[in-house]
């Protein structure tokens, strides 16, 4: 015997009233956790962006200590050469110091004199004088903007090779230097390695991977993520193995001219994944952390599921309850 009409439009109106009720639930679940997606990510962007930061800043300020040294001892070749030497125990992971003085400043030097006390194969540090007609550091970008902008500043990455083991990519934090009639004397500068660099940056994503406050309430998810630095052009500069990343997107070049944050979606090596971004604290460079959406979005396909078994479960439920009750009226 059929179900009378009554008890169909019953069963329908609590159908719908389910199907309502778990479409908002599902709609509030998924605002909610896009919000603390949103949240948790920005926030760790933050943290890893103020870490380099440190990071960075550290070696500003040991560099610091080493030109003031230099600018101390301006009056001769070898004072100079010792004022590099005194301070570099403070930063045994900087690569070298330099100082790059005007041409025939010291006129027993000639025209290039640049004395670089570096690392070499081993821990200690080594002096040589690398400035030559082949290396004339005078027509270098670094040199031609700290005379012309009398600030320090970091340099543009790049790669230096003359045959040696000191070659290799590099990051410089240089500073001109004046004498005491207000004359550029020289270029100082302080040499950073890209691997070193990428080793502190995974170093840093490592910490905060197994952070407390980053992976409590993860609801399922792995928080896989993994961060590069990438310059104003969009050029990843600092990265993981095999996870370079190249920045198109005419928003987000936009933004990151202007010191600005913000989120984008692209696929990683084939992977669709939520770029989270944001300025690098006196540098001009960008921190970017990736993370996977299959991730992301582990929580709203498990809470989906779950809400659309109970929708199922609530639906059969009713429709035996209504069976029952029409029996019992013997309809």
């Amino acid at each position: 015997m059929k179900m009378k009409k009554g008890y169909v439009g019953v069963l329908l109106t609590i159908i719908a009233v389910i199907v309502i009720c778990v479409s908002v639930s599902f709609w509030a679940f998924s605002y909610a956790l896009k919000a603390e997606t949103y949240a948790r990510y920005v926030g760790l962007q933050n943290i890893l962006a103020e870490k380099m930061f440190k990071t960075v800043h550290g070696m500003e300020t040991n560099a610091r200590n080493v030109f003031d040294e230099v600018a101390k001892n301006i009056d001769s070749p070898e004072a100079v050469i010792n004022a590099l030497k005194s301070k570099t125990s403070l930063a045994p992971d900087v690569r070298g110091y330099f100082a790059a003085f005007e041409p025939n400043y010291f006129k027993e030097k000639g025209t290039w004199f640049e004395p670089y006390v570096h690392h070499s194969d081993s821990s200690e540090f080594i002096l040589t004088m690398v400035g030559s007609a082949r290396h004339d550091y005078t027509k270098s970008d670094w040199y031609v903007r700290a005379k012309d902008s009398k600030n320090a500043f970091w340099s543009e990455p790049y790669y230096y090779y003359d045959g040696t083991n000191i070659s290799g990519h590099y990051c410089t934090f240089v500073e001109p230097i004046f004498d005491a009639s207000g004359q550029l004397a020289c270029v100082c500068g302080a040499d950073i390695t890209f691997d070193w660099l990428t080793k502190e940056l995974q170093r840093i994503d490592e910490q905060y991977k197994y952070c407390s406050l980053l992976t409590k309430y993860r609801m399922k998810r792995q928080l896989d993520f993994f961060s590069v630095v990438i310059k104003e052009d969009g050029t990843s500069i600092i990265y993981p193995e095999n996870k370079k990343i190249s920045v198109k997107d005419e928003e987000m070049l936009q933004n990151m001219a202007q010191k600005k944050g913000g989120t984008i979606d692209m696929t990683i090596d084939g992977e669709p994944s939520t770029l989270y971004y944001g300025p690098i604290e006196g540098i001009d460079w960008t921190l970017v952390v990736v993370a996977p959406k299959c991730e992301i979005q582990k929580p709203l396909l498990l809470v989906g599921i779950g809400l659309l078994v109970i929708a199922i479960a609530g639906i059969i439920v009713v429709w035996i309850i209504c069976r029952r009750m029409r029996y019992e009226k013997g309809d």
